[in-house]
């Protein structure tokens, strides 16, 4: 396992005691932090020659599992992290792919000094391609595909300038090309999460229609952007459900009207008796499963199956930050996190029922935090890149996720 460097260490405890406090709210901004902090550690590590790739991944997964378990309910943390493991696997096998196109060329010389090593390399690309064809692709596959006896070859037939480029520092060095292009990578991922409320609000005009009825519950920034979005060229109305027992509805109904948009706001248990008279739900997310499942605020299950029931499309928004790649066991239960009663009773006026000390029987409360919706009550997810259905997520899982980061341990 490779350590932390010493001058970014300070930083990672900072970030994981403000995980472990819950001090970082929100997943966008949890991620960003993520990332920057990522990025300091790839900036600040030293890494070999011989295997820069395996240093720098060793070095962000020593990282990542402190920052994950210092907040498990915080998948944003975890996708981030594997996402910059990702972006490692990427550019190393874009380099190695730039290095056997290189040898090609070498090889394909008519010099005869050159057949041993042409032979090599053809005898050695059969065996890969063999491998290659028994298993399946991956950017782990497609590192090992490179045989070590060219890169001896090669080197041996270099002008003799191997002494440094083997310096990390030197940015002829594979080394430095690698760390370069990740954080290059990982700047122009900072870039799509500052944008992503204004992408997911750009495609706000193609789902809302004039005069349409919306219906949404509790509060999201990500669901501000968009009904905003829709506003400047839509006349329509939404239907805000206050999503006790934080009420985060009231703030968002307010916000609304602050726009002079038509909003009309109900109580939660108000939802199945409107819900006929609405033409979309339209929803935020706290993530999203591999399998298409939303852990979203707790009572938009309710409200899933209210628009299931009367035929209403239930859109979820979200950003790929938010795309997670587990799979949803037990979700109530391992995924969920407990609020305080408080925010549902008052302790003075319950103080009998929950004193247990007299051996009375005692009133439990319970508060969690999310809900889980399956994917077959989820009409379409509208993300930074576009609308996907819940059936291709496992897709958009293969495109941003290696198999080998599922499990950081």
């Amino acid at each position: 396992m490779v350590g932390t460097m010493p001058d970014v260490q300070p930083l990672v405890d900072e970030f994981i005691t403000k995980l472990n406090r819950r001090q970082v709210e929100g997943s966008l901004d949890t991620a960003k932090l993520a990332l920057v902090l990522l990025r300091q550690v790839i900036s600040a590590q030293r890494i070999p020659p011989n295997s820069p790739a395996n240093t720098l991944i060793e070095a962000i997964k020593s990282v990542g599992v402190r920052m994950i378990a210092a907040n498990p309910i915080e998948l944003a943390v975890g996708n981030i992290v594997r996402r910059v493991l990702h972006i490692i696997r990427e550019e190393d096998a874009s380099l190695a792919t730039t290095v056997v196109t290189g040898v090609t060329t070498a090889v394909d010389s008519d010099d005869e000094d050159n057949l041993d090593i042409r032979e090599q390399a053809s005898s050695h690309a059969v065996a890969a391609a063999n491998r290659s064809v028994l298993r399946a692709p991956s950017l782990h596959n497609l590192l090992e595909s490179m045989p070590n006896p060219i890169r001896a070859d090669v080197t041996v037939a270099s002008t003799g300038d191997s002494d440094a480029r083997s310096r990390s520092g030197d940015k002829n060095s594979r080394s430095w090309k690698l760390k370069h292009n990740v954080i290059e990578s990982i700047n122009e991922l900072l870039v799509e999460l500052q944008d992503y409320h204004s992408q997911v609000a750009e495609q706000a005009l193609e789902h809302i229609h004039q005069n349409e009825v919306i219906l949404t519950l509790g509060r999201s920034r990500t669901l501000l952007h968009f009904l905003l979005g829709a506003k400047k060229k839509r006349s329509f109305q939404v239907v805000v459900a206050e999503g006790s027992p934080r009420f985060q509805g009231h703030k968002l109904a307010k916000e609304l009207t602050a726009e002079k948009l038509s909003t009309t706001l109900i109580t939660d248990s108000a939802v199945f008796a409107m819900i006929s008279r609405v033409n979309m739900v339209i929803v935020g997310a706290h993530a999203v499963m591999a399998n298409g499942g939303v852990l979203a605020p707790v009572g938009l299950h309710m409200v899933a199956l209210a628009a299931r029931r009367h035929a209403v499309p239930f859109v979820v928004l979200t950003g790929l930050h938010k795309l997670c790649p587990l799979y949803p066991h037990n979700p109530y239960s391992l995924l969920n996190d407990m609020k305080s009663p408080s925010e549902v009773l008052d302790f003075g006026e319950f103080s009998d029922c929950l004193n247990g000390a007299t051996g009375g029987p005692q009133c439990h409360v319970f508060n969690p935090t999310f809900d889980y919706i399956p994917p077959e009550l989820v009409s379409l997810f509208i993300t930074d890149t576009g609308g996907h259905n819940p059936s291709y997520v496992y897709r958009l899982v293969a495109e941003f996720y290696s198999p080998e980061d599922i499990v950081l341990q």
